[in-house]
């Protein structure tokens, strides 16, 4: 397009641009929640609990006894 004062109105170039930085930010979209997903995977399995220790076990079973007795 010819525009009055002699410029020219690249219509085509900004079309262009703006298609291009949707493809990419649509790409990069996809990217993140991709590695998003995978970080869920990892985080969901919790880990074991831990083995109780020797105290832990003893005052364990002096409560059960006191709750026989009660």
């Amino acid at each position: 397009f010819q525009l009055p004062g002699g410029g020219a109105l690249m219509l085509g170039n900004f079309i262009n641009a703006v298609l291009n930085f949707l493809i990419m930010s649509f790409a990069v979209f996809c990217m993140v929640k991709a590695v998003n997903r995978l970080h869920r995977k990892k985080e969901a399995a919790p880990p074991p609990p831990p083995k109780p220790t020797r105290e832990e076990q003893l005052l364990t079973e002096i409560r059960d006894l006191l709750k026989e007795k009660a």
